[in-house]
């Protein structure tokens, strides 16, 4: 296999052997049911598509709550129907981490990028405004990607790299060194 979904659990600290404090994060990792395998012959490329959270209604093409294609090289070792556990990462020591940062809404400028304000006192009338946003007649427009308030976060953050500090396979839990963006119970892809 090449991935496999889990959820955020939340963060937590280990020491180590040299009692020196790691800062970890906590996946949990529910068994992952194989929806449908794609083949070369039919679909132009081996993958898997693995779903998690069985629907207690399912609908008509929908069993699962959450579902992924994970690309593969050898498609003949999975069956559908089978079950992915926690024991595919016994071997693992760094995966690749992709999830969703928290969403904080519509913001404006001074909290989307820092922007300094205006002075607080001796009667402005501008403090957390943008400012200037335009040129003059030549354009006479706003440029594309000025910095302006708008919607802050929930945007799809991958994390390549990340060590992974231990795995518990009694509570189908792995331990990741470091911050994982998302919520509590958010789903995280795990690629290895």
């Amino acid at each position: 296999m090449s991935g496999i979904i889990g959820k955020k659990i939340g963060m937590s600290q280990i020491f180590d052997e040299n009692r020196r404090v790691i800062p970890v994060t906590y996946l949990s990792i529910e068994p992952n049911t194989i929806v449908r395998t794609k083949n070369n012959e039919k679909d132009g490329y081996n993958a898997v598509i693995l779903g998690i959270d069985k629907l207690k209604k399912p609908k008509k093409n929908r069993l699962y709550r959450t579902i992924k294609e994970f690309k593969i090289e050898d498609i003949s070792l999975c069956n559908t129907n089978s079950d992915i556990d926690i024991n595919s990462l016994s071997d693992i020591k760094k995966v690749t981490i992709t999830s969703f940062s928290k969403g904080k809404g519509f913001q404006g400028v001074m909290k989307r990028y820092n922007f300094a304000g205006g002075p607080k006192t001796h009667g402005s009338t501008f403090h957390r405004k943008p400012g200037s946003v335009g040129a003059c007649a030549q354009p006479g427009r706003v440029r594309k990607g000025q910095k302006m308030a708008g919607r802050m976060g929930n945007d799809q953050i991958t994390l390549r790299n990340r060590k992974v500090v231990l795995i518990d396979k009694e509570k189908k839990l792995i331990a990741i060194k470091g911050p994982v963006p998302g919520a509590k119970d958010s789903i995280v892809l795990i690629k290895y």
